[in-house]
């Protein structure tokens, strides 16, 4: 199968331009030790004519785990076939894509951890012995068939690994955890990127969006379609490090990464309360926003950042948050013994 053909056949991926999506693992930047090891098992089994193994990536969104996945099958040369975890409802939502499946092809679940229990253990034998057993008939007529899969490869994804049940997780021969970017590969992606978005960058300005990109490819991909368009919009189409930072202070996106939503979190833990220890709700009423947002979508950035603690008494602000946000921070042993309710 040619490239231009596996390359045609990939979704529509919404989250990120295709056109900056690398299409060969070749083509990636970071993860060098993932990329290594998932080699050795790609050339093996090319090697072998064999099926690659079943693979699970895990971590936070954007770090490549799709990205992984439509490059794997393009090495082996295999088509691939993708399905989303929440829109399979029952065993019946897999079986046309089980039963069609080529040789050696690869089947990609995102957010794997999402499949309901009857879809997943209806999983384990197509995993492992690429066998599913279907029911034909009701009642004392029905009979089990038992219906013999071509040899293939579940790459599965998921941001919730602790979510996936030991049977399902053990089933897969290759798990690899997918870890933030430093920012030197960021500035890479961002250089790269531009060429594909024919806009003319420095590395300086490189630089300075990779460094409030959070670690995350697809943060730095966004960051850098802004300020191409603010650069088009009102500056010479050029990016440099000027034009950068007028527009990300438009924006609203801080030297740190933090966006209007991180500081009006700190602030809301430092001058409402305090600087904690306080429940997540709380702070979540006083901003007048879920918890689920802020625990989900705020507080992991904040946490990697060393900008706030969770402790079993609540949220606490740590004295770079104060800096941070421009207040001085509490004498150390009063934040103690609010934090652990030792008598004054």
């Amino acid at each position: 199968m040619s490239r231009e053909t596996l390359v045609s056949s990939l979704p529509d991926l919404k989250k990120d331009d295709p056109r900056l999506r690398p299409t060969r693992i070749s083509e990636m930047v970071g993860q060098r030790d993932v990329i290594e090891r998932l080699r050795i098992a790609i050339d093996a089994a090319k090697q072998r004519g064999d099926v690659l193994g079943h693979i699970l990536f895990d971590g936070p969104p954007g770090l490549g785990k799709t990205t992984f996945a439509t490059c794997i099958p393009a090495e082996m040369e295999v088509r691939i076939d993708f399905l989303s975890g929440p829109s399979l409802k029952a065993p019946k939502d897999l079986l046309p894509n089980l039963t069609n499946l080529q040789h050696r092809q690869v089947l990609f679940i995102d957010e794997i951890h999402r499949i309901p229990k009857a879809v997943e253990e209806y999983l384990y034998t197509a995993m492992e012995d690429f066998r599913i057993d279907m029911i034909i008939g009701e009642g004392i007529n029905g009979r089990t068939h038992s219906f013999n899969l071509k040899p293939f490869t579940l790459i599965g994804a998921t941001t919730r690994a602790g979510m996936l049940t030991g049977p399902l997780r053990d089933r897969f021969q290759i798990r690899e955890h997918l870890d933030y970017y430093n920012d030197a590969e960021l500035t890479e992606i961002v250089l790269r990127n531009a060429t594909k978005l024919a806009v003319e960058i420095d590395r300086e300005s490189a630089v300075e969006i990779a460094r409030r990109s959070r670690g995350t490819p697809r943060v730095a991909n966004n960051r850098l379609r802004w300020i191409r368009d603010f650069a088009q919009s009102r500056a010479s189409g050029r990016i440099d490090l000027q034009v950068a930072h007028d527009a990300l202070r438009m924006a609203e996106i801080d030297e740190r990464g933090l966006d209007r939503q991180d500081r009006r979190y700190l602030e809301t833990l430092i001058r409402v309360c305090g600087g904690g220890p306080v429940g997540v709700e709380t702070i979540a009423a006083t901003m007048s926003t879920s918890s689920d947002t802020l625990e989900d979508d705020v507080e992991p950035f904040l946490l990697r950042s060393e900008l706030i603690l969770r402790t079993p008494r609540g949220r606490v602000a740590t004295p770079r948050a104060f800096e941070h946000v421009g207040i001085s921070a509490p004498h150390k042993s009063d934040s103690q013994r609010r934090l652990f309710d030792e008598p004054a």
